[in-house]
């Protein structure tokens, strides 16, 4: 049985705006800093906190389970944020809408670094909305403006998204020796390259105005995307391909929230500890580049699953019996498992779909309901960690879920469509 649906454009699909070549031959040096600049900073305030969690914790006297929180916070809201992305797109513009998002992840990076608890999560709640905004627009961007580069144009972002990640989780300590101990003036720091990024995309807000009012009176082409598709959230492909995304999200965001206080708590220092977590956030482009370029060329993406999964299990199992030791070597594994995950997370998006009206609604299940789920995992590994006094509990906990990723991996690597 069908049920009706409201619609709202893809963000592609804008009224009135101009194709992808003439938008590149009016300011094509622009568009691409921007694109590069705001990818840059689409996890760099989520890893710059992780080296410097422990500090924060101690400064407010917070628990384990409210420490998990500072990361948790944020991703929770990556997957709220994430449904709400679409209609502000339609009401305002992709280009307003991006702006918009950097200039509030600047804010929020400012507001987080404020000495006091509520400010702290107050600026986790922004920053992780505004990175969900970035999240879910710059695809549709990019396959706007570039329809016949888009693989290589994903290839850049992608890239941009994991240096810039690596970048913030590898100078955070040294920033703050540098700033005389100040935790608070090292999280500031990357507000500066956020408001770079704004004011570098400025220009294409301008653009878009003029070439909006220019075409008012254009026809409207817009392409339903249903709100609400019941028939979606029923099918199990769909939700195999959800609880993938979801899970891999997770395992990473469990990594970025504790992987330096794993290694801190063991006898690392914490400059170190960052310099590993920096590297193992770096990898990840390794995985994140080659596994889809596989999958595009397998029918069934199962064996490649696999890989990616053992990898990232076996980058946990480093952490629980030598964590120091052998610290390189599992953030190499980590690194190279989580990055093909999400790689093949996002490409089995497009694989298991009929047509782009699926992908997009495929993508929008699959990203709000990650994220969500993602959400718990830092929570439930802190939690764990000061009911238990240790590591083993949570990471024995993260290995369950590396199961479960396989199981929901090896469901949604199979040649179906949606």
């Amino acid at each position: 049985m069908s049920h009706p649906t409201a619609t709202v454009p893809l963000v592609d699909a804008e009224p009135g705006h101009p194709s992808g070549s003439s938008r590149l031959l009016s300011h094509p040096v622009l568009l691409l800093a921007g694109i590069v600049l705001a990818s840059l900073n689409m996890r760099g305030a989520l890893a710059s906190m992780a080296p410097l969690v422990g500090d924060v914790s101690a400064h407010y006297g917070l628990s384990s389970t409210v420490s998990s929180l500072v990361t948790s916070v944020p991703v929770l809201f990556l997957g709220l944020g994430s449904m709400v992305a679409p209609r502000l797109s339609q009401r305002f513009g992709t280009e307003q809408v991006l702006f918009g998002a950097l200039a509030v992840l600047s804010a929020g990076i400012v507001v987080r670094s404020l000495s006091s608890v509520v400010a702290l999560f107050a600026g986790s709640i922004l920053l992780g909305t505004a990175i969900a905004l970035l999240n879910v627009l710059m695809p549709g961007l990019i396959k706007r403006d570039f329809p016949h580069r888009a693989a290589s144009m994903t290839s850049l972002y992608t890239c941009a998204m994991v240096i810039g990640a690596s970048t913030a989780a590898g100078v955070s300590v040294p920033l703050e020796k540098s700033f005389g101990g100040s935790w608070q003036a090292a999280l500031a720091f990357w507000a500066l390259p956020a408001a770079v990024a704004a004011a570098v995309w400025f220009p294409q807000v301008v653009l878009s105005r003029r070439t909006r009012s220019a075409a008012a009176t254009a026809p409207r082409t817009n392409i339903p995307v249903p709100v609400r598709d019941a028939g979606l959230w029923r099918t199990p492909l769909a939700w195999q391909v959800t609880c993938f995304m979801g899970l891999q999200s997770l395992l990473v965001y469990v990594v970025i929230a504790w992987m330096p206080t794993i290694l801190t708590d063991h006898g690392m220092s914490k400059g170190t500890a960052g310099v590993v977590f920096a590297v193992s956030n770096l990898i990840q482009v390794v995985g994140a580049f080659v596994f889809p370029l596989l999958a595009g060329r397998m029918r069934n993406q199962g064996p490649l699953v696999a890989v990616a999964v053992s990898l990232t299990a076996a980058g946990y199992v480093g952490l629980l019996v030598d964590p120091v030791g052998g610290a390189w070597a599992w953030a190499a594994l980590l690194g190279v498992g989580q990055g093909g995950a999400v790689g093949l997370a996002l490409t089995m998006i497009v694989l298991r779909s009929r047509d782009a009206l699926t992908a997009a609604r495929l993508s929008g299940m699959a990203q709000g309901v990650g994220y969500l789920l993602a959400a718990a995992g830092p929570l439930a590994a802190g939690a764990l960690y000061q009911s238990s006094g240790g590591w083993t509990a949570p990471i024995v906990l993260m290995l369950l879920l590396c199961g479960a990723q396989l199981t929901a991996g090896l469901g949604a690597g199979r040649d179906r469509k949606v």
